[in-house]
C-alpha cells in the first residue's frame, strides 16, 4: 500500500464513501504480515517511495512465490533478486505477468507503472565480465522507474572509449561505474564529472584480485571527490541508491 492509496482511505471516510469498518478492514494488516517465514514489511512504500524488494537467493520456491503473492495482493510492484532460470519458471506458472531478466537474475511482477523523472542514470563498466552486475543495477534502477543510459566496456585499458562517451554520460543526474580488477574507473569518472558517482566493485579479476577486495578497497580509497562505495557485486544496492538521487526533487 502506498502514500496515494492511505490517503485515498482517508478521504473515503471524509467524504462517507467508505466507513470506518471498511477502512480498518484494508489496514488490518497494517503494517506487516506474517506469514510465518517471512514478515512482509507493507509499510515500506509509505516510508521509503518503494515497496519492500524480494532477496530470493537462499529462499524456496514455495517461500518466494508465497511473498510474492501477498505483495501483489497489495497491488505493488513486485521485484525479487538474485533468482535462477528455475525459480522464474515456476513463479511464472502462478503469475502470468512475470518477467524475468537473466542477466540480472531479477523476477519482475509489474502492476503499475511508475513515475518517471526527466533525468537518467548512466550504467558503465570498466569491461564485459562486469555487465551481469551492470544489468542488476540498471534493471533495478529501470524498475523503480527511471531511464538508465548504458555504457558497457569502457575501462581505463583504452580510455577513448570512455571519452567518447563523455557528453552523453554528463547529462545524466548519477552515475554509477562498475568495475573489478584494480577498480580505476570509477575515480577516472569521478575526475570528469560534476555528477555523483556510485561505484561498485565487482568479482572479476585474477588472484591478487581478492574476490573483488582490491578493487573495493582502491575505489574505497578513491582521489576523486564524490564517489561513494557499495558492496561487491552489490548492482541492486547501486541501482537502488542511484534512484532515490535521481527521484529527489
Amino acid at each position: 500500500m502506498n502514500r496515494n492509496e492511505i490517503e485515498k482511505l482517508l478521504t473515503g471516510i471524509r467524504d462517507g464513501s467508505k466507513s470506518v469498518e471498511e477502512v480498518l478492514d484494508v489496514l488490518h494488516d497494517f503494517p506487516f504480515t506474517d506469514l510465518g517465514f517471512a514478515k512482509i514489511d507493507n509499510h515500506r512504500e509509505i516510508r521509503t517511495g518503494f515497496p519492500e524488494i524480494v532477496y530470493c537467493a537462499g529462499k524456496t520456491t514455495e517461500q518466494v512465490i508465497g511473498i510474492f503473492r501477498l505483495m501483489a495482493e497489495k497491488k505493488n510492484n513486485v521485484i525479487g533478486t538474485r533468482a535462477g532460470r528455475e525459480m522464474f519458471e515456476a513463479v511464472s506458472g502462478v503469475f502470468s505477468r512475470a518477467v524475468y531478466y537473466p542477466e540480472a537474475r531479477i523476477i519482475s511482477i509489474p502492476l503499475h507503472e511508475m513515475k518517471k523523472p526527466d533525468t537518467a542514470i548512466a550504467v558503465i563498466t570498466a569491461g564485459t565480465s562486469d555487465i551481469p552486475v551492470a544489468e542488476e543495477a540498471a534493471v533495478t534502477a529501470e524498475l523503480l522507474g527511471n531511464d538508465v543510459v548504458r555504457i558497457y566496456d569502457a575501462g581505463v585499458a583504452g580510455i577513448h572509449r570512455l571519452v567518447d562517451k563523455l557528453p552523453e554520460i554528463r547529462k545524466c543526474r548519477v552515475i554509477i561505474v562498475i568495475a573489478g580488477m584494480e577498480g580505476a574507473l570509477a575515480s577516472v569518472v569521478g575526475g570528469l564529472v560534476s555528477k555523483p558517482v556510485i561505484a561498485v566493485p565487482t568479482s572479476v579479476g585474477y588472484g591478487a584480485s581478492f574476490g573483488g577486495i582490491s578493487a573495493l578497497l582502491a575505489m574505497l580509497t578513491s582521489c576523486s571527490s564524490g564517489v561513494t562505495v557499495v558492496n561487491i557485486d552489490n548492482g541492486f544496492g547501486a541501482g537502488f541508491s542511484a534512484s532515490m538521487i535521481n527521484q529527489m526533487k
